[in-house]
């Protein structure tokens, strides 16, 4: 199932809110420098999975929002390095304390009773398809659980994304949260995405922003064709959506009349006609021989320190072809050090507005056989996105560090470590199945992470598999080479049947 993207909208704030004076990030540099590898000073982090989405992305997401919910677990295997840590998950369904042996079982054993002690969860019993913020809110006792955990301890709230709901939460709560506030949210909307970009230097691909009518769609395909006559195509995107699902694609080679282009974007379906009027760009589709999807992952931290962390190349696919599927970290050499530069360029000019926390800027990649590639800068998501939990994975099972330079994560001596991963393997005769299946049949086939080797496959979001039958894989190599022949090894042995086997299918 592909994550969540950046359509989000900002939910109105419970009656009786006073948040017109609360400061989001009050406390926030002093929490997070407690949260740093070696630190003994006590403090805790509130592991918030918000995943506070538009309506029409609730309505397709809400039967998994408790699988997407258990890709932040992995954070757990952090706390080792950070002795003085303690973790509150907020969860719809607690995960079974076999998932939690099985995610222990990757650390040294003698720090697995430690971390064990220092995890607390507080579940949110509500099968109602809404955030996991929406549910807390209804539950003031469980707020009340949480305050009473975090009461005179240094802590902070770590979300997946940042609405009015999560600032709402964390001014009841009296703590910090480490993302973006709503106020500036719609800098990542696609039409102030393209204008921020633009700003730093970043290359884009020809188009429009502000796009609002079948008027303004035609009139911008007309200018892109005049500047780009050989151009095959455009891509219309609406402002507020993510994940590919406000993406429509209109080629010219079945609209060879301007009576027929007319006609073709009049067709698309009646809801994404109606919300052309919140916002969209028309830019051309980008073809080439090669053609790929890379993003970079940056930082911002108080008070406004930037930091490339990693690029990705995003596996895409569904019906429009620009579904995110998954990922492989790194991106491809070729333009890897493009990505970060754009990426420090995004980060300052993000950092100026007041942006703070995870957030990435999604690429597309084209070269013919034998040209330098172009990039060219699609979107920007204010939030964490579906590479940053295998991300936090690698960080947390594999001692090492990131260059920047090089753009790997390095482990000495000229060796790296990088991954292959997905939210998507499915079976239909998988739901129901117990986690224990999976579990035993990856370790009997010698393919588990090895703490050893620094390398192997660890499962996620097992949870799905009492919802319908949809986990992750994350696979960790010596090359990118390495961890895709991990996972397709670790497919296989747990039984994806067909093309599901590249874990690339969405469900």
């Amino acid at each position: 199932m592909p994550h969540p993207g950046a359509g989000m909208v900002v939910p109105v704030a419970h009656e009786g809110s006073h948040m017109e004076a609360f400061d989001p990030h009050a406390g926030l540099a002093r929490a997070m420098a407690a949260h740093r590898p070696g630190s003994h000073v006590p403090h805790t982090v509130v592991v918030l999975p918000s995943y506070s989405m538009s309506t029409s992305l609730v309505a397709h997401y809400g039967p998994r929002i408790p699988a997407l919910e258990h890709r932040q677990l992995l954070a757990l295997l952090r706390l080792p390095q950070v002795p003085g840590s303690e973790m509150v998950f907020v969860v719809s369904t607690r995960p079974s304390e076999r998932v939690l042996e099985y995610y222990l079982a990757f650390l040294p054993p003698e720090h697995r009773r430690d971390t064990r002690r220092r995890i607390r969860f507080v579940e949110v019993p509500d099968r109602t398809h809404r955030s996991i913020t929406a549910k807390l809110l209804d539950r003031p006792d469980l707020v009340a659980v949480i305050g009473a955990m975090t009461r005179g301890r240094l802590a902070y709230i770590e979300p997946w994304n940042v609405t009015l709901l999560e600032m709402e939460l964390a001014d009841r709560l009296g703590l910090p949260l480490n993302g973006t506030p709503p106020s500036l949210w719609s800098l990542g909307f696609k039409s102030n995405g393209r204008k921020l970009m633009r700003g730093a230097g970043v290359p884009l691909p020809l188009g429009r922003e502000d796009v609002r009518s079948v008027g303004d769609v035609l009139a911008a395909v007309s200018e892109v064709r005049q500047e780009h006559p050989r151009t095959t195509g455009v891509v219309i995107k609406l402002d507020n959506s993510g994940a590919g699902h406000g993406n429509r694609t209109i080629r010219f080679a079945s609209c060879a009349t301007a009576a027929e282009l007319r006609a073709a974007v009049e067709a698309l379906d009646p809801r994404f006609l109606a919300e052309l009027a919140g916002g969209a760009v028309v830019e051309e589709l980008i073809t080439g021989r090669q053609r790929a999807s890379p993003s970079v992952q940056v930082d911002i931290a108080p008070p406004h320190r930037v930091e490339v962390i990693a690029t990705h190349e995003q596996l895409l696919g569904g019906p429009s072809g620009q579904v995110y599927l998954g990922c492989r970290f790194p991106a491809e050499p070729g333009y890897r050090h493009q990505l970060t530069v754009h990426g420090e360029a995004m980060g300052e000019a993000l950092a100026e507005h007041g942006a703070m926390g995870r957030f990435s800027v999604d690429f597309v990649a084209s070269r013919s056989s034998s040209s330098r590639w172009d990039v060219h800068g699609l979107e920007i998501n204010l939030r964490k996105g579906g590479t940053s939990h295998p991300l936090s994975l690698l960080h947390s099972l594999v001692p090492g560090r990131y260059d920047a330079a090089a753009g790997i994560w390095s482990v000495g001596h000229g060796a790296q470590r990088c991954y292959f991963a997905t939210d998507n393997l499915a079976a239909p005769t998988w739901s129901g199945r117990p986690a224990d299946d999976l579990i035993g049949a990856v370790r009997t086939a010698g393919l588990e992470f090895d703490p050893g080797s620094g390398t192997g496959t660890v499962l996620h979001m097992l949870v799905g598999l009492d919802i319908d039958g949809v986990i992750g894989l994350t696979a960790i190599g010596r090359s990118a080479d390495h961890a895709e022949e991990l996972h397709r090894a670790a497919v296989a042995v747990i039984g994806v049947p067909g093309e599901t086997a590249q874990g690339l299918t969405p469900a």
